[in-house]
């Protein structure tokens, strides 16, 4: 009896991890009511008076998304990429929406309680399973199947206490603007010039800050995947939920450390185009030049640069492509960039002190070149259209910051990206498969249209030289 006892538990356990859509619960979570409220020492409680709602969250069924995005990034199969989790980090992946603050008081004030099935049979019927639940800690691990439910008037009040409620139509219709893709996992913009991707000290507005614009009545805002420099422009990646937000963090990691091993998986994909000042040597090549951080005199403040030796930890390998789309009389070319690797201002210190063609625009590492900076004459037969400026939300200004300014603002664009179709890969990683075949995966391509000071030196570079 108590062999059959086990293997009917085990069977109904095994029974409650099945594969579930992880977005279901990602807008809101079930409630689950009726459930029996036990003391820690697990005695069930009798009587309605000790009869209360909960919040139950889904299964735990967990996935790796380093192992995840290692599969998508080869292309190949493989078995399902799990690993164990911490009830804390199980909470704060169903619950995105949630301050952290508030988990953890959750747990603190014993809140938060684990699913314990138990038989009993001692019932005419047989076997008869009971539904108990223990107090869980934040540290303890979780096994395929185990459920955890809150208390249920938390879901209302940590949504409200996240959510922001934004109130200016025109700032709203101007970030949704930026859209280029959108599904049910990822958010493609074209981001402008001026805008920080991340907030900091002094940044009022940043994309990071106003991602829950692009969301309608969604406790869960949208999640930065990478980086863009704040005066470059392109095409800029946020996951819609944490999980589509970690995969996609690994594949970018992936792609960097791929390049590093010399390897020549291309799942991730980035062009940017850039202006620079003079002519690189040779129309095309490959650019390995390691970067190091460096403190300026003041103390304070720290740039990149190029870094022969790889003694210092702090040292990166940095590997770019590129292309001359076309040089121009007076001295500038346009280039194509493909960064085979992600580092921090890595297309601008290899455009600066590799190529020796540092990018218009960039005073941070082309300081020295635009000191003696002479703004070209504009064209009469330019379209006056294109020389209006307008003033945009957030501080942002449409117009001025050509090759014809006395202050030139960075010409440096991702112009396109292709991505594996993470929708897809989500669905396949979540089904009951054990095994996952990436190598059909379909690839998806984003372009993002220059923005207007980079279109409008192309036509001043073009009238000129005619």
């Amino acid at each position: 009896m108590a062999t059959r006892t086990a293997a009917l538990l085990f069977r109904r356990r095994a029974g409650a991890a099945a594969p579930k859509p992880l977005q279901q619960y990602v807008a809101g979570l079930s409630t689950a009511a009726g459930h029996d409220v036990l003391d820690d020492s697990g005695r069930s409680g009798c009587g309605e008076g000790n009869r209360k709602q909960w919040v139950e969250l889904p299964p735990f069924a967990p996935l790796d998304a380093n192992a995840a995005a290692q599969a998508i990034s080869r292309g190949g199969g493989g078995e399902a990429a799990c690993s164990n989790a911490t009830a804390i980090r199980w909470v704060r992946r169903c619950c995105p929406h949630m301050p952290a603050s508030l988990v953890q008081k959750l747990f603190r004030l014993r809140k938060v309680k684990r699913n314990l099935l138990t038989a009993d049979t001692s019932s005419t019927d047989g076997i008869t399973e009971q539904l108990r639940l223990r107090r869980v800690s934040a540290k303890d691990e979780l096994v395929p199947g185990d459920i955890l439910f809150l208390p249920v008037n938390i879901q209302e009040s940590s949504v409200a206490e996240k959510t922001k409620k934004f109130g200016n139509k025109n700032e709203i219709d101007f970030i949704r603007s930026l859209e280029i893709y959108k599904d049910s996992n990822i958010i493609v913009l074209n981001k402008p010039p001026g805008m920080p991707v991340q907030g900091g000290v002094g940044i009022k507005n940043s994309i990071d800050m106003l991602s829950p614009m692009f969301e309608d009545g969604s406790s869960e805002a949208p999640r930065l995947v990478h980086r863009l420099d704040r005066d470059c422009s392109g095409v800029l990646v946020l996951g819609r939920n944490q999980l589509s937000a970690s995969i996609m963090h690994a594949i970018f990691r992936e792609k960097t450390a791929d390049a590093v091993a010399n390897g020549t998986q291309q799942v991730l994909q980035r062009k940017y185009v850039a202006l620079v000042m003079g002519r690189p040597r040779h129309p095309k090549g490959l650019l390995s030049a390691p970067l190091a951080k460096v403190v300026l005199p003041d103390g304070k403040s720290e740039r990149l640069t190029v870094c022969a030796g790889s003694n210092t930890t702090s040292v990166q390998d940095a590997l770019t492509e590129f292309r001359v789309i076309e040089s121009c009389p007076q001295g500038y070319t346009w280039l194509e960039l493909f960064p085979r690797t992600g580092r921090k201002h890595q297309l601008r210190v290899h455009c600066a002190e590799v190529l020796g063609t540092p990018i218009v625009g960039d005073y941070k590492y082309g300081r020295q070149a635009h000191q003696n900076w002479s703004p070209l004459p504009m064209p009469q037969a330019i379209d006056q259209e294109m020389l209006k400026k307008r003033k945009l939300p957030f501080g942002l200004a449409l117009g001025g910051g050509s090759v014809a300014e006395e202050q030139p603002q960075l010409h440096l664009h991702c112009k396109q990206m292709i991505l594996p179709d993470i929708s897809e890969a989500m669905q396949r990683l979540q089904s009951s498969d054990a095994d996952h075949d990436f190598s059909d995966l379909e690839k998806l391509s984003f372009v993002a249209p220059l923005p207007l000071h980079m279109r409008l030196s192309w036509e001043i570079l073009k009238s000129v030289g005619k």
